[in-house]
């Protein structure tokens, strides 16, 4: 079956999606983030191995991933996140969150071991938190206003090699 392509769409919830929805896509990039590296790290979620090759070179063909040889004969490569990579620590956090929100543990209690994002200083949870530049505060969900094709200036930092045209 194919897959209709967001990468044209105005919005930039789904030309992301058109980089990272894809079936089992998300849970590769949890895996990189928890450390996985070679194929072999990545098949222990249960993939079939024809999804993960297509996903993984997916995610290097969008920069998500690099990879890198680690071994000439046969040859083997591993998957490092790039810095486009790691940015999406925040949505698979925020996936994260909802998941323990609003799903059903299998068996009904939470198991022994689970994936926890835990800031390093402290080793305390980290959670996903609307934060205002400007004012400097944490924003509660209920005081974020959705707008569509509003002209407003983009706050989004984005890397060097990109520009976005000033608005006329």
């Amino acid at each position: 079956m194919r897959r209709t392509s967001f990468a044209d769409m105005i919005c930039p919830v789904a030309r992301a999606f058109d980089v990272v929805g894809e079936w089992w896509t998300p849970l590769i990039v949890r895996d990189a983030l928890l450390g996985a590296r070679r194929f072999e790290d990545f098949r222990r979620t249960g993939i079939a191995d024809n999804i993960l090759s297509a996903r993984l070179d997916r995610l290097v063909r969008e920069g998500v991933l690099e990879r890198r040889a680690y071994q000439e004969h046969p040859p083997r490569y591993e998957y490092l996140l790039t810095e486009k990579g790691r940015d999406l620590q925040a949505v698979i956090v925020a996936l994260a969150e909802w998941g323990l929100k609003w799903t059903e543990w299998p068996g009904g209690a939470p198991p022994a071991e689970f994936t926890r994002f835990l800031h390093t200083r402290c080793g305390t949870d980290v959670t996903s938190v609307l934060y205002c530049p400007t004012c400097g505060e944490e924003v509660p969900p209920d005081e974020v206003e959705w707008h569509r094709g509003t002209r407003t200036p983009r706050t989004v930092a984005l890397p060097e090699d990109r520009e976005v045209a000033a608005a006329p």
